[in-house]
């Protein structure tokens, strides 16, 4: 459905789209985008979906599915989409499943950014399940921001895992932020091929509460010469919060680079582990890795209450600060 549909669409389906605009907007993301069409959007409620907006060299084929959809978004050879797209996928519904089988093919030396929100606002038992293949071509460039709403409840478990194959010369960077509401269950399981002088990027930025339960697990597989390799992970736990990063980098082709950077802070009886791990069979690859585990900064905490603030307003603000300079 396009967005000049909506206007003689059922009553029910306009409810739920101004709906999924309004709860776009707690999760970072601003409602004229979508609305304005001026950029490539899609816009899917629980199995629904609501709208869609294309513009020249990009095509999305959406099926709706029992309880999600399957979804292929394909950009032509050679496009330059100079406007990110806006990807829209959540629920209103306070129970329920959604799963979003994906698919992105990026074409050779095409480039395109995409910012994606996910929002669930009033989630009590709720799964949301994401299954996503991505190419990107020769030369081609991928960015993918993904930002998280869950509500206050934390009665949600997300699972967000992609197979990702970066072609020769090609780019990807994924950036997944879940930092407002509460985490509930999440597992981020990410596996990445580079190709010869490819690089990938993953970025991820968590904070956990209450009884919120973190996975991450990344695994870059740095094929091809002087393919190029970052994670870079920054999660936070606070009361009985539980957080697991796993990382890991191969670098199995001459002169391929790759680091493995992550900060986990730990406040009251939460538990952090982190687990980075590296292989190398290439004598002339090179991969490292930087872990820390701690408390907030000390100084910085006596700062913020030297001027008024309590103890835990001024270590949310820490964290939050921590979380939002990666």
């Amino acid at each position: 459905m396009r967005l000049h549909q909506l206007k003689t669409a059922e009553p029910s389906w306009v409810r739920e789209y101004e709906g999924m605009l309004e709860a776009l907007k707690q999760a970072g993301g601003d409602p004229s985008a979508i609305t304005s069409g001026k950029f490539a959007t899609l816009v899917v409620s629980a199995n629904k979906v609501l709208a869609k907006s294309e513009l020249p060299g990009i095509h999305f084929e959406a099926e709706e599915l029992p309880t999600g959809i399957h979804a292929r978004i394909f950009v032509e050879p050679g496009t330059k989409i100079t406007k990110p797209v806006h990807l829209c996928f959540g629920m209103l519904a306070e129970e329920g499943v959604q799963e979003i089988i994906a698919c992105y093919e990026i074409g050779d030396d095409a480039q395109v950014a995409f910012f994606a929100h996910c929002t669930f606002p009033n989630a009590q038992e709720l799964k949301h399940l994401m299954e996503a293949t991505i190419r990107v071509g020769k030369n081609a460039k991928m960015s993918y921001t993904e930002s998280h709403y869950h509500g206050p409840y934390g009665g949600i478990e997300v699972r967000p895992h992609a197979k990702v194959f970066v072609g020769e010369g090609g780019k990807f960077m994924n950036n997944f932020n879940l930092i407002h509401g509460r985490v509930g269950s999440l597992e981020i399981d990410y596996e990445v091929d580079v190709g010869k002088e490819g690089v990938a990027e993953l970025v991820a930025r968590v904070y956990g509460t209450g009884t919120d339960r973190i996975s991450v697990k990344e695994f870059i597989r740095l094929n091809g010469e002087r393919a190029k390799g970052l994670t870079k992970t920054r999660v936070a736990v606070r009361e009985q919060a539980m957080s697991e990063v796993f990382t890991t980098i191969e670098g199995n082709a001459p002169y391929a680079r790759g680091h493995m950077d992550c900060t986990e802070i730990v406040r009251d009886r939460a538990i952090a582990k982190n687990m980075p791990l590296v292989i190398v069979r290439d004598d002339r690859a090179q991969v490292t890795h930087e872990a820390a585990i701690g408390t907030v900064n000390r100084k910085e905490l006596e700062t913020l209450m030297a001027r008024g603030l309590g103890e835990d307003e001024a270590v949310d603000i820490i964290i939050r600060g921590m979380l939002q300079w990666v």
